[in-house]
């Protein structure tokens, strides 16, 4: 195994030494595996579990007369996290790009969704556009840095991977109806169907350590928008973002938004995959 370059990440080198360890067999070759899965897991998630952590910790700790407002304050500490992790290498500059795409796209979405009533930010700050604060932003480049690291960190190759403008076009087509259902009628069902009959047959190929594994692509986007609609409770748990049904107090967020994140996970896929702008599907997997 090659040693990584210079300009490598931190956790480049350190994920390098602990893949360099000889693999055993029987159980305890099977929880070595398992561990570094969930240590690889926990770094792809670095960003999005400081930003919880964030949210969480300002609502229980966070002093109610500082001049400072709570939302200013969480922006601010999202850039120096993000400054930080640049600094220390702990992040790509690559990775970086990924989460300012994310964050302008994000940053549209809840600028139109606030001024539909879809949900409300109810505390005060400065750093806003409209009635968006600006930390909201990260929250998307949350779920894009994630999905960027996993990418890297996992090596993922594909199988039986649509045609590029296919996958594209579909991500235009969520997008799109994000906004359009507003008026027009909602046609997220047939968005279901159509990502369906796209990906059934893809197979996603990760290495947790030396050998390839695979599950359904779909089933893969399915975890993950259930670990994104956890933290959306803790989110409105919070009160960093509430939904008209949480103003009088907090209740689970209903499980249709589940369907929505599943949607957004493929245009985050999508647009990860176009950012990479390198064909990672049939023969490498095999």
């Amino acid at each position: 195994m090659s040693e990584p370059s210079r300009g490598a990440t931190r956790f480049a080198r350190v994920r390098a030494r602990l893949e360099a360890a000889q693999p055993t067999r029987g159980w305890q070759g099977a929880l070595y595996e398992l561990c570094l899965f969930g240590f690889k897991q926990g770094w792809a998630c670095l960003f999005g579990g400081l930003m919880l952590a964030l949210l969480m910790g300002t609502f229980l700790f966070y002093p109610k007369d500082m001049p400072l407002a709570r939302y200013d304050f969480l922006t601010l500490a999202a850039l120096a996290i993000q400054i930080g992790m640049l600094w220390l290498r702990l992040e790509s500059i690559g990775e970086a790009k990924v989460i300012l795409a994310f964050h302008v796209i994000g940053t549209v979405m809840e600028l139109f969704k606030t001024s539909a009533g879809s949900w409300i930010y109810p505390e005060p700050g400065l750093l806003k556009i409209g009635a968006v604060p600006l930390f909201s932003g990260f929250m998307y480049a949350a779920v894009g840095s994630y999905i960027a690291r996993v990418w890297r960190i996992f090596r993922f190759r594909y199988t039986r991977y649509p045609p590029r403008w296919v996958s594209y076009a579909l991500a235009v087509a969520i997008y799109v109806n994000f906004f359009a259902h507003h008026w027009l009628p909602d046609i997220r069902l047939a968005l279901f169907v159509a990502t369906g009959l796209l990906f059934w047959r893809t197979r996603v190929y990760f290495t947790p350590f030396r050998t390839p594994r695979w599950m359904p692509l779909l089933l893969g986007w399915f975890l993950v928008a259930m670990f994104i609609w956890f933290a959306e409770n803790l989110g409105t748990l919070s009160h960093a973002w509430l939904y008209p049904a949480q103003r009088d107090g907090w209740t689970l967020v209903s499980p249709e938004k589940l369907g929505a994140w599943y949607l957004l996970m493929i245009i985050s896929f999508v647009l990860v995959a176009a950012l990479h702008g390198r064909d990672e599907s049939d023969g490498a997997a095999r």
